[in-house]
């Protein structure tokens, strides 16, 4: 279990209360930093009929701004928070840690980042503990990416190899290692796992010839693919299995006394996968592209394209006992969990259940 885990989150929230948000920063990956100052919510309501003058204020703070999270996207950009009488403020987190401080410090209301960052404060004993409402992505969204191509490449492939990995206890390292262990690859011996390089580096250090294999996020792995320094293999997201990467969570406290905030949030996310499930990567890169304005129309294709293809968004943002349960296995399998945490106690599938009618 990660430790001290709520020590940090509270000298994070002294920090956190002093910025007001941050800069967009187009195509950011889920490990790294990345932005958006988007507001929805500055036309009137279609569907609550109200103006905007009385949409209720909620600020999300997201993990990173990044493709990978297409669906919510689509919700601020189609308007259907503002259907749903929100005025949304979309601040970015630059990590789990620091999304999670800002949810428990009040600094934001609803918070977006991987399902793991509420076991760990659940499990360290927090009160008014986080609870998750809504799923988004139901896989990993890295990748992994060779020098050359190898269309019949297995995990065995890697043995005796570097590889250029994440942080320690991070959700895409604790992913690429379950899957080398499922395939009876021994991560500390059977290859070398470069862990010392920021994750948002990576692609680049790649790309000057340190390692073998990279595993990468968007756009990454797209960009070693279009300047020819990389080829991707593997899909983690698909080896891995239906894990809760992402959801949407609020402190216990904040729901009970806001179902009826929580219930129009994440009817808004449901409209925004309807669309994803209903339309191409051509048309949903369309909409979303305003959020990631230093990003091409054909980069943001092709990396819609490859999420959409790997069935990484739910029809529904129902969070399911099974994936949970899945993402646990994953952290025991880390060394980050000493002790399972209840489901229940930790996700509430009412609202999304609500929504997906």
């Amino acid at each position: 279990m990660k430790k001290k885990f709520i020590t940090s989150l509270t000298a994070l929230a002294l920090v956190l209360m002093l910025l007001a948000g941050c800069a967009q920063t187009a195509g950011s990956d889920p490990a790294d930093s990345g932005s958006s100052s988007k507001t929805a919510g500055s036309t009137e309501s279609e569907a609550g009929g109200q103006e905007n003058s009385e949409a209720v204020k909620v600020t999300l703070n997201e993990v990173a701004h990044s493709i990978f999270y297409a669906p919510m996207y689509v919700a601020v950009e189609e308007g259907y928070f503002e259907e749903e009488g929100i005025d949304l403020e979309l601040v970015c987190g630059f990590g789990a840690d620091k999304t999670m401080t800002a949810v428990i410090s009040g600094e934001a209301d609803i918070g977006f980042m991987g399902s793991e960052a509420s076991i760990y404060t659940y499990a360290e004993g927090a009160t008014d503990y986080v609870v998750n409402f809504a799923q988004l992505t139901q896989r990993a969204g890295n990748f992994l990416v060779a020098r050359e191509e190898m269309p019949d490449f297995t995990w065995e492939d890697l043995k005796g190899h570097l590889v250029l990995g994440g942080r320690k206890g991070g959700m895409p390292e604790m992913v690429f290692e379950y899957i080398l262990k499922q395939n009876g690859i021994d991560p500390e011996t059977d290859l070398e796992i470069n862990q010392n390089i920021d994750f948002g580096s990576t692609a680049a250090a790649f790309a000057e010839n340190q390692g073998d294999f990279t595993v990468e996020f968007e756009p990454g792995a797209t960009t070693l693919e279009s300047e020819g320094k990389g080829y991707v293999v593997a899909s983690l997201g698909e080896d891995s299995g239906y894990v809760p990467y992402t959801a949407f969570s609020a402190k216990e406290s904040y729901i009970d006394a806001n179902p009826e905030i929580i219930q129009g949030f994440t009817n808004a996310l449901q409209k925004g996968m309807d669309y994803v499930q209903t339309h191409t990567p051509e048309e949903i890169a369309a909409v979303i592209e305003p959020q990631f304005p230093e990003t091409d129309l054909d980069t943001i294709t092709t990396i819609v394209t490859r999420y959409y293809g790997q069935d990484t968004w739910k029809s529904n943002l129902i969070f399911e006992q099974d994936s949970f349960e899945l993402l646990q296995d994953i952290l025991e399998s880390a060394g980050e969990l000493e002790e399972r945490v209840p489901y229940d106690d930790l996700v509430t599938t009412e609202f999304a259940a609500i929504a997906a009618r």
